[in-house]
């Protein structure tokens, strides 16, 4: 896993952007591509893997249940 992507679920973080989900989905498809930045016959395929895995990171957020831990934020 790439080091530089940081947990985003409480309590660790009390609030999440959405320039935070996208942010550690461009870092995760860099780190299993490869590519910092794809060469153009491959950008739309980069571009649709980020946007899939922001996608997924916001369902993965919203349906994580956090029990026992001290909440520092709202619940989403």
């Amino acid at each position: 896993m790439c080091r530089s992507i940081k947990t985003l679920r409480e309590p660790y973080v009390a609030e999440v952007t959405p320039a935070d989900v996208d942010a550690a989905a461009l870092q995760y498809v860099r780190k299993i591509s490869g590519f910092r930045k794809p060469a153009a016959h491959n950008a739309a395929a980069f571009d649709a893997a980020v946007t899939a895995v922001a996608a997924a990171t916001r369902t993965l957020l919203e349906q994580l249940e956090v029990r026992g831990g001290r909440s520092t934020g709202p619940t989403r």
